[in-house]
């Protein structure tokens, strides 16, 4: 089917909805690399977003959900079909101890909110640089806490764009991993069970955190976080550090100086660059330590 006419079609049948033919995704990501999408879509609306998916699936289009890109590498070839950007839904609410964010909504703010309401749970979040609906998709953590530690459940739209509400104890969670992996459905909001807490302790705790990310992590430049899942009884970046890779770069691409477990982009890095140094990074600690590392960040597109 012709882009312009999926073009044509989908401004017709949500006119207020943002559209574009042959965007540049790497704009629009937090890793600033990547290809072109054929159609990027931003609803700003649920009515919306079922819209879309009722739209693909009757037109047997390719559909391809982001927030904003911060565990994601989109190759340089691109995207084909429809994206899917969720970061114009991004309202959060609170009620009593419960927080309901929208999908594209960013976690650190989340666990900004949480604390501006005496709120407790979510603090592990407040460096996370991801959206909500990303969190619940890899289950998201850090400094001993994760998604799964405070989750409800989430409303999402299934293939059919049909709305189903989905219990925490039905995704699947695991370590950077849940259901939302198998592509079966589009999350828009999730909820939050927190407890009353002391605004004085969780500041000190969300400080704490924040001052060890800012002093440990390259945040100076974009990047997807740690690159690895964290082997059996070792530590991804420590594995990295002792094959002597830290400051090893392909193209604009390096594995960082200040942190071993992440790869920056330095220098306008393409998707091609930090490929091809994971690759070199799994085959170099392979040869050294027999660990296959095995990756955090997802990659999607065409080469």
């Amino acid at each position: 089917m012709e882009i312009s006419q999926v073009y044509k079609e989908l401004k017709s049948l949500i006119p207020l909805a943002e559209i574009q033919c042959h965007e540049t995704l790497k704009d629009h990501v937090y890793t600033q690399m990547g290809g072109n999408a054929d159609i990027r879509v931003q609803p700003s609306t649920y009515d919306e977003v079922q819209c879309i998916i009722k739209y693909a699936a009757e037109r047997n289009l390719t559909m391809t959900t982001l927030g904003n890109g911060s565990n994601v590498i989109i190759r340089d070839g691109g995207i084909r079909g429809i994206v899917l950007q969720m970061t114009k839904l991004e309202e959060m609410t609170v009620s009593e101890h419960i927080l309901c964010a929208q999908s594209g909504a960013s976690i650190i703010q989340a666990s900004r909110m949480a604390l501006g309401e005496h709120l407790t749970g979510l603090e592990f979040a407040c460096g996370i640089p991801g959206t909500v609906g990303g969190a619940l998709y890899m289950n998201a953590g850090a400094y001993g806490g994760e998604v799964a530690d405070v989750l409800i459940d989430a409303l999402v739209v299934d293939s059919s764009g049909n709305l189903l509400t989905i219990k925490r104890e039905d995704m699947a969670l695991g370590y950077r991993k849940s259901i939302f992996a198998g592509g079966l459905y589009t999350i828009l909001e999730a909820r939050f069970a927190l407890q009353s807490g002391d605004y004085t302790s969780i500041k000190e705790k969300m400080d704490e955190l924040t001052h060890l990310r800012e002093s440990k992590q390259p945040l100076e430049y974009p990047s997807c976080g740690s690159v690895f899942k964290r082997p059996p009884n070792r530590f991804a970046g420590q594995l990295i550090q002792e094959s002597g890779l830290q400051g090893v770069r392909i193209g604009g691409a390096e594995v960082s100086t200040k942190h071993a477990g992440f790869i920056v982009n330095v220098d306008n890095a393409t998707a091609s660059d930090y490929i091809g140094l994971v690759h070199h990074v799994r085959d170099t600690v392979k040869a050294k330590f027999d660990i296959d590392l095995e990756t955090e960040v997802k990659f999607i597109g065409e080469e």
